[in-house]
């Protein structure tokens, strides 16, 4: 596994292919970045997303908004909820990833996200987030996942609720995709900034497909991603500094 450079700044592709395993609907901003370095981005969506119902979850919400801590998994979460109700809260905000505290400024919310590790070990890693006794914290975001953050703000001692503001499906492809991805070549780098988008990788490609795809390189947005596409398969793999689109395409570039 490679390490991620000091200095994540992305300098070309050079016709190299990137897979780009963001849920259907939102990997064109990176590809369109991926063009403008020289490369060419396939569109393989590992995930499909759907927005909650509005009503309940629209006023569960509402009420989150007014807790004391407020916690958003992922920049998915932010769109939705966004759509649910406007963001204003006296909440201290805490966002797993730059990539979600970047969704939130962009709906006016500053928001703590960790400077290092980017996940859910990184952000209870904060000293805010160190002694929750009696405090209310709301987790937004969708059912499922590693249930971490769940558990351990629990276990602090927060008077937790969760707000799923949208819910995770499995994606489809077309033919083209899957016709694309069999003339995958070897120095094609696949994006995975997703553990659960990888299973839905593995478990739905067809066999030939998917061998295609472990025969790439593995860009892991997270050494607990890279230790996932080990797993499933990938010989591989390189570590980027962060899940951000600029980390991952300087990753790629190596």
């Amino acid at each position: 596994m490679t390490a991620p450079p000091p200095s994540a700044t992305a300098s070309t592709l050079q016709g190299r292919i990137v897979v780009i395993t963001r849920p259907a609907g939102t990997g064109s901003p990176l590809a369109r970045r991926v063009r403008r370095l020289g490369g060419v981005p396939l569109l393989l969506p590992g995930l499909s997303l759907r927005g909650a119902p509005g009503g309940e979850v629209a006023a569960a919400l509402r009420e989150a908004l007014a807790d004391d801590v407020l916690a958003f998994t992922s920049p998915a979460a932010v769109r939705f909820a966004a759509r649910l109700a406007p963001l204003r809260t006296k909440a201290l905000v805490f966002a797993v990833g730059q990539g979600t505290a970047q969704a939130l400024r962009r709906h006016g919310v500053s928001a703590q996200a960790p400077a290092q590790r980017q996940d859910s070990e990184g952000l209870l890693a904060h000293p805010a987030l160190a002694d929750l006794r009696g405090m209310r914290v709301a987790l937004v975001g969708a059912p499922g996942g590693r249930g971490l953050l769940r558990e351990v703000l629990a276990a602090r001692g927060a008077r937790l609720r969760e707000v799923h503001v949208y819910r995770r499906g499995a994606p489809r492809w077309n033919r083209r995709q899957l016709e694309a991805l069999m003339r995958l070549p070897a120095d094609a780098r696949v994006l995975l900034s997703s553990a659960e988008a990888l299973e839905q990788l593995r478990r739905g490609l067809p066999a030939d497909a998917l061998a295609r795809l472990r025969a790439a390189v593995a860009v892991a947005s997270s050494e607990r991603l890279a230790e996932a596409a080990c797993a499933a398969g990938f010989a591989r793999v390189t570590l980027a500094a962060s899940a951000m689109g600029g980390d991952m395409l300087a990753a790629a570039a190596r």
